[in-house]
């Protein structure tokens, strides 16, 4: 090889090295500048509700920790859909997230006609917490067991009605899935919201419902509803002498479940800052009893582990609805 060629070979070396060099600025500033501005969390609910509520916990520490406002943003409607496209439609970033619900899990089959695929369009960030139902009776109700309810249901098809927060939310498919896994025939009442389908449960005009025990675990300890069971697979630390469904419906288990996720195409360098931050808060003694105080569970995942939870109860939800041949309220 002449000595021109070897020249041009290594010039070209050397050009390619720095071309690659040049290439991977980026992606290592990315690392070390996010975040440099403002970062909004879409919350597709309105404020106060459970899910705005831990997001506002992780967006406090996350300003706290990145040192910059991470700021919530409810945008309510169309249960969640409205604020998921945005978060679908912004640049991917890092600077625009979104609070992801079991609502998200559920209405990638609710909804036939959606401007997005779920889990294609949204990256998962991390895990933040899950709460579980409570399968709960007003006191006037004549069962006290998981067993009891059932037979009774059985022997009176129909005539037994379970409450809800509204088509499609969470107390709504969990019923649904205690109906195809026992074979009982409940009559579903939807509600808007909680509070007024637990005041007609409260009444006794309604017989049953698998509430968020947050909102029913006062009124349980008051002695104003009857837990029968909670959905977890172990018993919860609140209710020590309550039962599982399990117990009674092997592999019956229901939980609400919220988390942080991003468009898809983030760089991988933002979601890991975020979930490494976000587990952070998560093993955090004090933000841990805040989250307990609301019936949270801290759930700490990387992101790929999360990815497949979601899969997981997207999956699961879509039996359900389309076993019951469930409909947007």
């Amino acid at each position: 090889m002449g000595l021109h060629m070897i020249f041009q070979r290594r010039r070209f070396l050397q050009l390619a090295a720095g071309a690659a060099a040049i290439g991977a600025v980026p992606r290592a500033a990315i690392g070390q500048s996010y975040p440099a501005r403002p970062v909004r969390i879409l919350v597709g609910f309105s404020a106060g509700q459970a899910i705005d509520i831990n997001t506002r916990i992780i967006a406090q520490w996350l300003s706290e920790r990145l040192s910059q406002q991470f700021i919530v943003e409810n945008r309510p409607g169309a249960g969640g859909n409205l604020g998921t496209e945005a978060v679908v439609r912004a640049a991917p970033d890092g600077y625009t997230l979104l609070a992801v619900g079991s609502n998200n899990m559920i209405n990638a089959t609710l909804y036939e006609k959606l401007n997005f695929n779920f889990i294609r369009d949204i990256a998962p960030v991390a895990s933040v917490t899950r709460v579980y139902q409570v399968m709960e009776v007003s006191p006037s109700f004549p069962t006290k067991t998981v067993p009891e309810f059932i037979a009774y249901a059985k022997s009176n098809p129909g005539n037994v009605s379970f409450a809800s927060a509204g088509s499609g939310s969470v107390a709504h498919v969990a019923g649904e899935l205690f109906k195809m896994m026992t074979g009982v025939n409940m009559l579903h009442v939807p509600y808007r919201g909680a509070v007024p389908a637990l005041t007609d449960l409260l009444g006794g005009q309604i017989h049953v419902m698998f509430d968020n025990t947050p909102s029913s675990i006062e009124h349980i300890r008051a002695g104003r509803l009857r837990p029968l069971a909670v959905s977890a697979m172990t018993r919860l630390d609140e209710l020590p002498d309550i039962p599982t469904v399990d117990d009674f419906v092997p592999g019956f288990e229901t939980s609400a479940w919220g988390g942080v996720g991003a468009p898809r195409d983030t760089p991988t360098e933002i979601i890991d800052i975020l979930n490494r931050t976000i587990n952070a808060a998560l093993a955090d003694p004090k933000l841990k009893a805040r989250f307990a105080d609301f019936g949270g569970k801290v759930l700490p995942l990387s992101p790929a582990e999360y990815g497949k939870r979601i899969a997981e109860e997207t999956e699961k939800w879509a039996r359900v609805i389309k076993f019951a041949g469930i409909k947007p309220g």
